[in-house]
């Protein structure tokens, strides 16, 4: 497929669809903490997926060695997933999946400032900057309110804000450096290589390697290797080389309201009212970023 310049019905489904299944994996990741240590799951994670990876990529004939001249785009990126994952790991497993997804996917926020600065033609307009300061005001709201007891971890909700940053330096590399000239494949190879490692030989650093696992939590695991990163994050990729990165960005402010709601309905985690307004700003100010500009004069059907 040709890339396009706005996102149409197909774009719209399949980035409903994924949003959905990360609001969900967040759920997993909390769930699974009871199993493992957070960075040491994350560092399994990547390590399964590099294999999965690997695999999908000979049975499709696609080349696993990288030009010269990508190299260090993607180990900078690598090392950017890295610190990413380390983040939104500790995170989910110091407060709640609501307060996590709601700052987590204020991603568009940071992605715009960043592309205002690194891409030309994605500058921030009036508009944009009204969204940001409303979506920021939302991030802070979330981050300062600390009335969900024992869960309701600063330190975790800081962790979350450093998770959602460090997806917004990914989506720019992807866009920004010579990595964007290699297919999505590859690009996910190089950030579960280069990651799995890091993350391994880190994990003692941050507790505990084992929790007493079941075969429910080696499942839950399996299921983010494979689902999440070796399929989805391959298809999200995907999507970023066909749509505007912010386009693709704004679909995001679907998974914290699904993250929400799954945390009551599965994990039975209290909602103040305090999240759902976080929420909502979060999700206005990243509507008002990615709100399509009117074009001036006479309307002319476009194909979809």
């Amino acid at each position: 497929m040709q890339p396009k310049s706005h996102i149409d019905a197909f774009g719209a489904a399949c980035l409903i669809g994924f949003s959905l299944l990360l609001a969900f994996n967040q759920v997993v990741i909390k769930f699974s903490g009871e199993g493992f240590g957070p960075v040491f799951m994350a560092g399994l994670r990547s390590a399964g997926a590099t294999v999965c990876i690997v695999a999908w990529m000979m049975a499709r004939g696609i080349p696993l060695a990288l030009p010269r001249a990508v190299l260090p785009s993607a180990i900078l990126v690598g090392l950017v997933f890295c610190a990413e994952f380390i983040f939104l790991f500790t995170a989910l497993d110091l407060t709640t999946v609501s307060r996590a997804s709601v700052i987590f996917y204020s991603m568009p926020l940071w992605l715009a400032l960043m592309a205002h600065v690194f891409l030309p033609g994605d500058h921030l307009t009036a508009r944009k900057s009204v969204g940001l300061l409303v979506a920021f005001a939302g991030v802070a709201w979330a981050i300062l309110d600390r009335s969900g007891g024992g869960e309701a971890s600063l330190i975790g909700d800081l962790c979350a804000l450093g998770a959602a940053i460090g997806w917004a330096a990914t989506a720019l590399l992807v866009k920004a450096t010579p990595l964007k000239t290699v297919p999505p494949e590859v690009q996910l190879l190089w950030q579960v290589l280069i990651s799995a490692p890091i993350l391994l030989l880190a994990a003692p650093l941050f507790g505990d390697l084992m929790r007493a696992p079941e075969p429910i939590h080696y499942a839950a695991l399996a299921f983010q290797t494979v689902v999440v990163v070796s399929m989805g994050f391959v298809f999200w990729l995907w999507l970023m080389t066909l749509y505007p990165a912010s386009g693709v960005a704004s679909f995001s402010f679907l998974s914290p309201v699904f993250s929400v709601l799954l945390g009551w309905l599965l994990l039975g985690e209290q909602v103040g009212l305090s999240i759902w307004g976080a929420l909502a700003l979060v999700a206005i100010g990243i509507v008002l970023i990615n709100r399509p500009a009117k074009s001036p004069g006479p309307q002319v059907p476009q194909k979809v």
